[in-house]
């Protein structure tokens, strides 16, 4: 697949667009110090235990972010849509990256330099304030996808992960098809749980008519039962 051209000043008025309250000064500071890349899909933006160099931004494409388990097996601990940060949990603990990002498909990942950022947040507060409350949604989510993980059994499980596929990327223009097209071994790392019991799981979500499956294709027919599925865990 042909990489995409980047029109760098676009995609910089982008990522300005994640920033409210940024001064003139802080706006020409952070330009100078903004570079982006193409990511191809499967490839690797930064490992787990790797030293964060700026604050990373999605600007096109799908990233997973995983952690390795026990035994090989990996546990997806939050997907990425565009125009998002990732990775900035470590950067602001100033701690090594606790999860690796991986591509799911032709991305675009810009970098603002840590230290010239880190200087704009000493200086306004308000930009300060706005990063920490995406912190606190963030820490919010992901306390209750542990609740999930470890309290309810594998159909709510694997439902709420599509329920979260469908919020996190939409539907395909046939308002049906989920915008995201994972293996079934992504779906159980996101669901925690293997991947026979995800791909089980499908057949009987399919046979029930909730979805129906086409490959890494899933059409949801039944939005209400998916749900329900998923709330009665």
């Amino acid at each position: 697949m042909a990489q995409h051209h980047i029109d760098i000043e676009n995609v910089f008025e982008g990522v300005c667009g994640l920033f409210p309250n940024l001064k003139p000064d802080e706006r020409e500071k952070m330009h100078k110090n903004f570079s982006c890349m193409n990511v191809r899909k499967g490839e690797i933006i930064y490992r787990e235990g790797d030293k964060p160099a700026g604050l990373v931004c999605l600007s096109r494409g799908k990233v997973k972010l995983y952690k390795e388990g026990v035994g090989g097996r990996d546990q997806i601990v939050r997907m990425a849509k565009p125009i998002g940060f990732i990775g900035y949990r470590a950067l602001f603990a100033d701690e090594n990256y606790s999860a690796t990002a991986q591509a799911l498909e032709d991305s675009v990942v810009c970098s603002i330099d840590k230290d010239v950022f880190m200087d704009i947040l000493r200086n306004n507060a308000e930009l300060t304030l706005h990063i920490l409350k995406s912190v606190a949604t963030e820490l919010g989510f992901s306390t209750n996808r542990t609740v999930t993980l470890t309290q309810k059994h594998i159909r709510g499980r694997l439902a709420e992960s599509l329920v979260f596929l469908r919020d996190t990327y939409g539907f395909e223009d046939d308002a049906k098809t989920l915008k995201v097209y994972l293996s079934r071994e992504d779906l159980a790392n996101l669901s925690n749980m293997t991947t026979s019991n995800a791909i089980r799981t499908l057949s009987s979500f399919s046979d029930e008519g909730v979805i129906e499956l086409d490959g890494r294709r899933i059409k949801v027919l039944d939005q209400y039962k998916l749900e329900r599925i998923s709330d009665l865990g």
